[in-house]
């Protein structure tokens, strides 16, 4: 799913993918160019008039599912459920995407939980300012409104986020902003994770694309069913709090969200607890 670059001698005009040459500099302990660190590749070929994005034409080029990255210390459950969080002064940030899983299709009603430092490097540990979850919607897109986090001592800048397709695990990781300085100093960075950043006058603008190992054909669909029996159902609101059983055991929801087929509380610990 990398963007092609320019084809070289040898290699068949086929263009070596981004993601190749930075695992292989990273191997060989080489400095990584800075426009090749400050443009990554976005898995997507977008449609016309910025519509759903086609099937990568090239998904078999051995790419990788988006790494995972540690939770790191200020990780909360129960976050709100929305896509803009203006919970503070900062420089506006708009970052929107596509999830993809492994067959380059994009995938529907996935599960993404924000987190991230206010404009002076501090994260609410008390409330939720700067928190937020969201589900991609129906062409695997999401878009969230947030500013740019500020800095605090040993970290560049960056975001958190969990990403969890229905039924499948939590891909837990942390998104990062090409050209900083901190980037080359920050034992965790990882330019895999650098966004698609653009300044658009007082505010900014970023692209990343999630690729989770989530097999099959085609988009996921959210149905209305009732499956292994109980008062869960997809389809309905839940709330924080509110109690339903499924399977014969009780559970109780961890953070408010509309249940979908694959989100049984079996299969979601970030949303349901044994009760």
């Amino acid at each position: 799913m990398d963007v092609p670059t320019e084809a070289t001698p040898g290699d068949g005009g086929r263009g070596l993918g981004r993601r190749p040459v930075l695992r292989a500099a990273l191997a060989a302990g080489v400095a990584l160019p800075v426009a090749l660190m400050g443009v990554p590749a976005l898995a997507r070929t977008v449609g016309e008039a910025g519509g759903a994005p086609e099937p990568t034409p090239r998904c078999d080029d051995g790419d990788d599912p988006t790494p995972p990255q540690m939770e790191g210390p200020y990780f909360k459950p129960n976050s709100p459920r929305r896509t803009a969080m203006p919970d503070g002064p900062g420089t506006r940030l708009t970052v929107s995407g596509y999830v993809f899983g492994l067959a380059c299709q994009p995938l529907a009603g996935v599960l993404l939980d924000f987190w991230q430092a206010d404009a002076n490097g501090v994260y609410d540990n008390t409330g939720f300012r700067f928190r937020g979850h969201q589900f991609t919607d129906a062409r695997g897109a999401f878009t969230l409104s947030t500013i740019v986090p500020g800095l605090y001592p040993g970290r560049t800048r960056h975001l958190h986020v969990k990403v969890q397709a229905p039924g499948r695990p939590v891909l837990t990781t942390q998104l990062y902003f090409p050209n900083e300085p901190r980037n080359n100093t920050d034992a965790l960075f990882d330019p895999r994770l650098l966004m698609t950043v653009q300044d658009s006058g007082t505010s900014r603008t970023a692209a990343f694309d999630f690729v989770l190992a989530v097999p099959g054909t085609g988009p996921t669909t959210t149905t209305t069913s009732r499956p292994g029996g109980g008062t869960w159902a997809a389809g309905v609101d839940y709330a924080a709090g509110a109690r339903v059983t499924h399977g014969g055991a009780a559970y109780a929801c961890r953070q408010a969200h509309r249940a979908q087929v694959g989100w049984e509380p079996p299969n979601a610990p970030a949303l349901w607890s044994a009760a």
